[in-house]
Protein backbone atom coordinates (compact mmCIF):
# COMPACT_ATOMS: atom_id res chain seq x y z
CA UNK A 1 0.00 0.00 0.00
CA UNK A 2 1.81 3.10 -1.28
CA UNK A 3 0.73 6.88 0.69
CA UNK A 4 -0.46 9.52 -2.16
CA UNK A 5 3.23 10.90 -1.96
CA UNK A 6 4.54 7.81 -2.75
CA UNK A 7 1.70 7.08 -5.80
CA UNK A 8 2.71 10.11 -6.69
CA UNK A 9 6.18 10.15 -7.06
CA UNK A 10 6.39 6.59 -8.89
CA UNK A 11 4.40 8.29 -11.40
CA UNK A 12 6.03 10.76 -12.13
CA UNK A 13 9.16 8.56 -12.38
CA UNK A 14 7.35 6.46 -14.59
CA UNK A 15 5.99 8.88 -16.91
CA UNK A 16 9.51 10.75 -17.21
CA UNK A 17 11.23 7.93 -18.09
CA UNK A 18 8.97 6.96 -20.47
CA UNK A 19 8.68 10.63 -22.08
CA UNK A 20 12.63 11.11 -22.23
CA UNK A 21 14.22 7.66 -21.99
CA UNK A 22 15.76 8.34 -18.42
CA UNK A 23 14.98 9.02 -14.59
CA UNK A 24 13.89 12.37 -13.19
CA UNK A 25 16.91 14.59 -10.93
CA UNK A 26 16.07 14.88 -7.57
CA UNK A 27 14.95 18.93 -8.43
CA UNK A 28 12.80 17.79 -10.86
CA UNK A 29 11.16 15.25 -8.05
CA UNK A 30 11.05 17.89 -5.58
CA UNK A 31 9.68 20.54 -7.72
CA UNK A 32 7.20 18.09 -9.30
CA UNK A 33 5.66 17.08 -6.13
CA UNK A 34 6.19 20.75 -4.11
CA UNK A 35 8.42 19.32 -1.90
CA UNK A 36 10.57 22.20 0.01
CA UNK A 37 14.01 20.01 0.19
CA UNK A 38 15.37 16.61 -1.26
CA UNK A 39 15.29 14.80 2.12
CA UNK A 40 11.40 13.98 1.66
CA UNK A 41 11.86 12.87 -1.54
CA UNK A 42 14.84 10.54 -0.42
CA UNK A 43 12.33 9.16 2.48
CA UNK A 44 9.76 8.51 -0.81
CA UNK A 45 12.76 6.87 -2.40
CA UNK A 46 13.83 4.87 0.07
CA UNK A 47 10.12 3.76 0.93
CA UNK A 48 9.30 2.78 -2.75
CA UNK A 49 12.56 0.76 -2.57
CA UNK A 50 11.37 -1.02 0.43
CA UNK A 51 8.17 -1.84 -0.87
CA UNK A 52 9.78 -3.42 -4.25
CA UNK A 53 8.30 -0.93 -6.97
CA UNK A 54 11.90 0.57 -7.41
CA UNK A 55 15.48 -0.42 -7.32
CA UNK A 56 18.32 2.13 -6.95
CA UNK A 57 21.92 1.04 -8.49
CA UNK A 58 24.75 2.75 -6.18
CA UNK A 59 27.64 4.95 -6.97
CA UNK A 60 25.52 5.97 -9.89
CA UNK A 61 23.57 9.36 -10.91
CA UNK A 62 19.71 9.15 -11.20
CA UNK A 63 20.38 5.00 -11.49
CA UNK A 64 16.38 4.27 -10.73
CA UNK A 65 14.91 1.37 -12.45
CA UNK A 66 10.71 0.66 -12.11
CA UNK A 67 10.57 -3.06 -11.03
CA UNK A 68 6.62 -2.95 -10.89
CA UNK A 69 3.61 -0.35 -10.73
CA UNK A 70 0.32 -0.60 -9.00
CA UNK A 71 -2.42 -2.16 -10.42
CA UNK A 72 -4.04 1.41 -10.74
CA UNK A 73 -1.08 2.73 -12.53
CA UNK A 74 -0.78 -0.35 -15.11
CA UNK A 75 0.66 -3.54 -15.80
CA UNK A 76 3.83 -4.55 -13.68
CA UNK A 77 7.02 -3.79 -15.47
CA UNK A 78 8.50 -7.02 -14.79
CA UNK A 79 5.67 -8.96 -16.51
CA UNK A 80 6.76 -6.93 -19.53
CA UNK A 81 9.73 -6.68 -19.51
CA UNK A 82 10.59 -10.72 -18.89
CA UNK A 83 10.86 -11.58 -22.58
CA UNK A 84 13.95 -9.33 -23.50
CA UNK A 85 17.37 -10.25 -22.76
CA UNK A 86 18.67 -6.38 -21.61
CA UNK A 87 17.38 -4.93 -18.89
CA UNK A 88 15.07 -1.96 -19.86
CA UNK A 89 14.86 1.75 -19.32
CA UNK A 90 12.11 2.77 -21.31
CA UNK A 91 11.73 5.90 -22.69
CA UNK A 92 10.85 7.80 -26.41
CA UNK A 93 7.21 8.41 -27.45
CA UNK A 94 5.89 5.39 -26.49
CA UNK A 95 4.11 5.16 -30.02
CA UNK A 96 4.11 1.62 -31.47
CA UNK A 97 5.14 1.63 -34.76
CA UNK A 98 2.54 1.10 -37.75
CA UNK A 99 3.74 -1.72 -39.36
CA UNK A 100 3.98 -3.90 -35.50
CA UNK A 101 1.72 -6.29 -34.04
CA UNK A 102 -1.66 -5.00 -33.51
CA UNK A 103 -3.03 -4.04 -30.01
CA UNK A 104 -5.68 -6.32 -28.02
CA UNK A 105 -4.45 -8.85 -29.73
CA UNK A 106 -4.10 -11.11 -26.15
CA UNK A 107 -0.49 -11.91 -27.70
CA UNK A 108 2.42 -10.10 -25.92
CA UNK A 109 4.12 -7.58 -28.67
CA UNK A 110 6.60 -8.48 -30.58
CA UNK A 111 10.30 -7.73 -29.88
CA UNK A 112 11.53 -5.25 -32.53
CA UNK A 113 15.12 -5.59 -34.10
CA UNK A 114 17.56 -2.76 -34.05
CA UNK A 115 20.81 -2.68 -35.65
CA UNK A 116 23.60 -1.51 -33.47
CA UNK A 117 25.76 0.78 -35.65
CA UNK A 118 28.95 0.42 -33.37
CA UNK A 119 29.94 2.85 -30.68
CA UNK A 120 28.95 6.17 -29.54
CA UNK A 121 31.40 8.48 -27.36
CA UNK A 122 29.82 9.99 -24.47
CA UNK A 123 33.36 11.75 -23.21
CA UNK A 124 36.26 12.26 -25.77
CA UNK A 125 34.71 11.93 -29.49
CA UNK A 126 35.67 9.10 -31.16
CA UNK A 127 35.51 7.97 -34.74
CA UNK A 128 32.59 8.44 -36.95
CA UNK A 129 29.32 5.96 -36.64
CA UNK A 130 30.69 2.85 -37.79
CA UNK A 131 29.11 -0.30 -39.96
CA UNK A 132 26.19 -2.47 -38.40
CA UNK A 133 28.01 -4.72 -36.01
CA UNK A 134 25.01 -6.65 -34.57
CA UNK A 135 21.40 -6.64 -33.62
CA UNK A 136 19.52 -5.93 -30.41
CA UNK A 137 16.03 -6.71 -29.11
CA UNK A 138 13.96 -3.49 -28.63
CA UNK A 139 9.96 -4.02 -26.49
CA UNK A 140 8.12 -2.08 -29.47
CA UNK A 141 6.61 0.37 -26.73
CA UNK A 142 9.63 1.94 -27.15
CA UNK A 143 9.93 3.25 -30.25
CA UNK A 144 7.93 5.65 -31.96
CA UNK A 145 7.48 5.84 -36.08
CA UNK A 146 10.45 6.62 -38.46
CA UNK A 147 13.96 4.49 -38.39
CA UNK A 148 15.86 3.91 -35.55
CA UNK A 149 19.68 2.57 -34.84
CA UNK A 150 21.80 1.49 -31.18
CA UNK A 151 24.78 2.64 -30.48
CA UNK A 152 27.68 1.18 -27.43
CA UNK A 153 27.91 4.16 -25.35
CA UNK A 154 32.01 4.59 -24.45
CA UNK A 155 32.43 7.05 -21.54
CA UNK A 156 31.21 8.89 -18.72
CA UNK A 157 30.18 12.58 -20.00
CA UNK A 158 26.49 11.71 -19.80
CA UNK A 159 26.25 10.30 -16.21
CA UNK A 160 23.90 12.54 -14.54
CA UNK A 161 21.35 12.16 -17.50
CA UNK A 162 21.95 8.39 -16.27
CA UNK A 163 24.07 7.05 -19.40
CA UNK A 164 26.47 4.93 -18.10
CA UNK A 165 29.56 3.42 -19.95
CA UNK A 166 28.63 0.67 -21.53
CA UNK A 167 24.69 1.03 -21.72
CA UNK A 168 23.31 0.94 -25.36
CA UNK A 169 20.93 3.72 -26.30
CA UNK A 170 18.18 3.58 -28.89
CA UNK A 171 18.28 7.00 -31.47
CA UNK A 172 15.75 7.82 -33.55
CA UNK A 173 16.97 8.78 -36.97
CA UNK A 174 16.41 12.52 -37.69
CA UNK A 175 18.71 15.37 -38.61
CA UNK A 176 16.90 17.81 -37.07
CA UNK A 177 16.73 18.51 -33.06
CA UNK A 178 15.06 20.80 -30.11
CA UNK A 179 16.79 22.50 -27.37
CA UNK A 180 17.40 19.83 -24.74
CA UNK A 181 17.09 17.11 -27.00
CA UNK A 182 20.13 14.33 -25.96
CA UNK A 183 21.17 13.83 -30.04
CA UNK A 184 24.05 12.04 -31.96
CA UNK A 185 26.36 14.71 -32.87
CA UNK A 186 28.66 14.21 -36.18
CA UNK A 187 31.39 17.09 -35.65
CA UNK A 188 33.48 18.37 -39.08
CA UNK A 189 32.09 14.60 -40.47
CA UNK A 190 34.78 13.20 -38.50
CA UNK A 191 33.33 12.73 -35.06
CA UNK A 192 30.61 11.11 -33.15
CA UNK A 193 29.13 12.17 -29.74
CA UNK A 194 26.11 11.77 -27.87
CA UNK A 195 25.70 15.08 -25.55
CA UNK A 196 22.24 17.28 -24.69
CA UNK A 197 21.91 19.73 -28.12
CA UNK A 198 21.58 23.27 -27.48
CA UNK A 199 21.26 26.37 -30.00
CA UNK A 200 22.67 29.21 -28.60
CA UNK A 201 22.40 32.71 -31.51
CA UNK A 202 24.26 31.91 -34.60
CA UNK A 203 26.25 28.60 -32.97
CA UNK A 204 25.44 25.15 -31.45
CA UNK A 205 26.38 23.91 -28.43
CA UNK A 206 26.78 20.42 -27.19
CA UNK A 207 26.37 20.12 -23.39
CA UNK A 208 27.96 17.25 -21.28
CA UNK A 209 25.78 16.05 -18.11
CA UNK A 210 28.81 15.72 -15.96
CA UNK A 211 30.80 18.56 -14.82
CA UNK A 212 33.77 17.52 -15.66
CA UNK A 213 33.50 18.12 -18.99
CA UNK A 214 32.74 21.69 -20.78
CA UNK A 215 29.88 22.29 -23.15
CA UNK A 216 31.47 22.90 -26.92
CA UNK A 217 30.70 25.22 -28.96
CA UNK A 218 30.17 25.48 -32.90
CA UNK A 219 29.44 26.96 -35.63
CA UNK A 220 26.23 25.68 -37.35
CA UNK A 221 28.33 24.27 -40.04
CA UNK A 222 30.04 21.92 -38.53
CA UNK A 223 27.48 20.50 -36.85
CA UNK A 224 25.30 17.61 -38.14
CA UNK A 225 22.42 16.06 -36.12
CA UNK A 226 22.38 11.92 -36.92
CA UNK A 227 19.76 11.11 -34.22
CA UNK A 228 17.85 11.23 -31.08
CA UNK A 229 17.85 9.18 -27.95
CA UNK A 230 14.71 7.48 -26.80
CA UNK A 231 15.55 4.68 -24.87
CA UNK A 232 18.44 3.16 -23.40
CA UNK A 233 19.13 -0.73 -22.33
CA UNK A 234 21.07 -1.85 -19.21
CA UNK A 235 22.76 -5.15 -18.80
CA UNK A 236 23.94 -6.39 -14.93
Amino acid sequence: MLTPKQYELLKFIHQRVKERGIPPSYDEMKEALGLRSKSGIHRLITALEERGFIRRLPHRARAIEIIKLPETMGAGLGAARAPFTPDVIQGGLGRRPEDETPLNTGEPPRAVVVPVMGRIAAGVPISAIQDHTHDVMVPPEMLSSGDHFALEVRGDSMIEAGILDGDTVIIRRTNTAQNGDIVVALVDDEEATLKRFRRKGGSIALEAANPAYETRIFGPDRVKIQGRLVGLLRRY
